[in-house]
C-alpha cells in the first residue's frame, strides 16, 4: 500500500528483455536502505526488488504490467517517480494507492497558470474507469486531486514543489502516464454496474 507522495526520483540505468519480461535497473538515493523482495512504486507501479548492487537495484516487469502501463516506453536515462510502501502508523498524506495501475492516459495539455500548472489527460473509455471532480487520482504514482472531470478526460493542478520533485516537469503533450483510479470509486462503479 502506498500514499502517492513521491519520495525520490530514480534514474533508469539499464533495460534488459528476459523472454516477455523486462528487467529494469534503477539508481536511487535510498538504494542502500532497500532489501530484496521489497515493494516499491515506480511511476505508480508496484514492483519487487530482485537484486541490489551498490546504488542500483533491479525490478522485473511481466508482460501484463508492460501492456497496462508506460514502462515499456521508458529508456535508459528516464526519470521515474519512486515511493517505498507505507509503514503502519505513518501519516497518510496522499490517498490510499495500491500500486496496481489500471491503464495509461495521454497528456492532452500542460499549461502554466500563475505559478502552478494544469495538466489535462485522456484515458480509454472502459467500465470502472471514472474520475470525479475533487476526487483522488494517482498519475505516475503521484496522489492528486481532480480539478475537472469530463467523459474520459480530467485535469489536475500541480504546485511548484510537486512539479520540481517528480517527473511531471518532463511531461509533454502526447506523453503516456500511468493511471490508478481511486479504489473506492472503482468498487462503487463495480457495484453499480452489477445492479443494472
Amino acid at each position: 500500500m502506498f500514499t502517492g507522495i513521491i519520495e525520490a526520483i530514480g534514474k533508469i540505468t539499464a533495460l534488459k528483455k528476459e523472454d516477455t519480461n523486462l528487467r529494469i535497473s534503477i539508481s536511487s538515493p535510498f538504494t542502500s536502505e532497500l532489501k530484496i523482495d521489497q515493494s516499491i512504486a515506480h511511476n505508480g507501479i508496484c514492483l519487487t526488488v530482485v537484486n541490489i548492487s551498490d546504488d542500483v537495484y533491479d525490478v522485473v516487469a511481466i508482460d501484463e504490467t508492460l501492456r497496462r502501463t508506460n514502462l515499456g516506453l521508458q529508456k535508459v536515462g528516464s526519470k521515474i517517480n519512486l515511493e517505498r510502501c507505507m509503514k503502519i502508523g505513518d501519516r497518510l498524506d496522499g490517498h490510499m494507492v495500491q500500486g496496481h495501475v489500471d491503464t495509461t492516459a495521454t497528456v492532452l495539455s500542460v499549461a502554466e497558470q500563475g505559478g502552478s500548472w494544469i495538466y489535462s489527460f485522456e484515458y480509454p473509455a472502459l467500465a470502472g474507469h471514472i474520475t470525479v471532480e475533487k476526487g483522488s487520482i494517482c498519475v505516475n504514482g503521484v496522489s492528486l486531486t481532480v480539478v475537472d472531470s469530463i467523459k474520459n478526460t480530467f485535469s489536475v493542478a500541480i504546485i511548484p514543489f510537486t512539479r520540481e520533485h517528480t517527473n511531471f516537469s518532463e511531461l509533454q503533450k502526447g506523453d503516456k502516464v500511468n493511471i490508478e483510479f481511486d479504489v473506492i470509486g472503482k468498487y462503487v462503479a463495480r457495484i453499480m454496474s452489477e445492479k443494472n
